[in-house]
């Protein structure tokens, strides 16, 4: 059983009540399925540091409660034990955890929950974006305005778009999915999507600098640059330009882990063409692709060695 720990706030709230119970069907024990609102009542509920992700304690609580909820009537953590617990969660993660990072991210839990259907497909990811490139051209087919940010009325709109067939989703019910989504990525609280926070509600199914190759990035060889470079080069013309450069600029940007938008993509894009667009066409070749991700790479290992000092 649970041996004694220090009382946390989120180790608390097992002990107080089971927040999942309310969901649970109380004869059959089955979840019922959650509305827009609720499914953000449960994650507004877990994730307590507002994070973005369910991890570390909060996820523990999450997984305590997620099991004792399908018990009757009110009960304590003895339920499950660490040992348990421990191959719960291995068994969660390996079920849920898509990109591997044991954290629940927003979509995950979707995956998880029994939501209604028409607001699962917003997080549905059987055909994920190929990649960033594809993602900027959507990026700028929903920023109609251009003004670099994806507001509620072009929100209603690109919601549509992924429901596909089921548009018929009415006023009400859109307006809902429109503010639930925007309660759950919108984490500056203006009211609208930047890029970062588009790019949390849809994915793109690789980061393709952040493959294992780059880690030896120095040690890249002809064929692997070639490989790289036509990840980006989509219509093949030899240049990574327009969007293309947009999508490698996303992918360098995630690769730190901090929030962006379009005005930082573009200080970034001036940043890396003013010191490595070689010949000032506003473009990037293959060469000089070499030369911005060893840039990239050292720069990393530095502020690596820089926070490892700190510590």
């Amino acid at each position: 059983l649970i041996s004694a720990e220090p009382v946390c706030r989120t180790c608390a709230m097992a002990t107080a009540s089971n927040f999942l119970q309310k969901f649970r069907d109380k004869d059959t024990r089955a979840f019922k399925n959650f509305t827009a609102s609720q499914f953000l009542e449960v994650w507004s509920h877990y994730d307590l540091d507002g994070s973005g992700y369910i991890e570390d304690r909060e996820l523990d609580s999450f997984l305590r409660e997620f099991v004792s909820s399908i018990v009757p009537g009110r009960i304590g953590e003895e339920v499950v034990s660490d040992s348990a617990l421990q191959d719960l969660k291995e068994e969660f993660m390996r079920a849920y955890d898509e990109n591997e990072d044991n954290k629940i991210e927003i979509g995950e839990l979707a995956q998880m929950l029994p939501t209604e259907e028409n607001f699962l497909l917003l997080f549905r990811r059987s055909n994920p974006l190929s990649s960033s490139v594809e993602f900027i051209r959507v990026w700028r087919q929903f920023d109609r305005d251009s003004s670099g940010h994806i507001d509620a009325d072009e929100l209603g709109d690109f919601l549509r778009h992924i429901l596909g067939e089921k548009r018929d989703v009415g006023e009400e019910r859109m307006k809902e999915y429109r503010d639930t989504i925007l309660r759950l990525f919108d984490r500056n609280g203006d009211g609208q999507l930047q890029l970062s926070e588009l790019a949390r509600l849809l994915p793109v199914k690789d980061n393709f600098l952040a493959k294992p190759l780059l880690k030896n990035a120095s040690r890249l060889s002809g064929p692997e640059i070639d490989r790289l470079f036509r990840k980006y080069d989509t219509d093949r013309s030899g240049q990574i330009e327009g969007d293309e450069l947009a999508g490698l600029l996303k992918d360098l940007l995630e690769l730190t882990g901090e929030d962006y938008d379009e005005s930082k993509m573009l200080y970034f894009r001036d940043v890396i063409m003013e010191q490595w667009d070689a010949d000032k066409d506003g473009r990037i070749a293959r060469d000089e692709l070499k030369m911005i991700l060893l840039q990239h790479k050292r720069l990393a290992e530095e502020q690596e060695a820089l926070q490892s000092g700190c510590d």
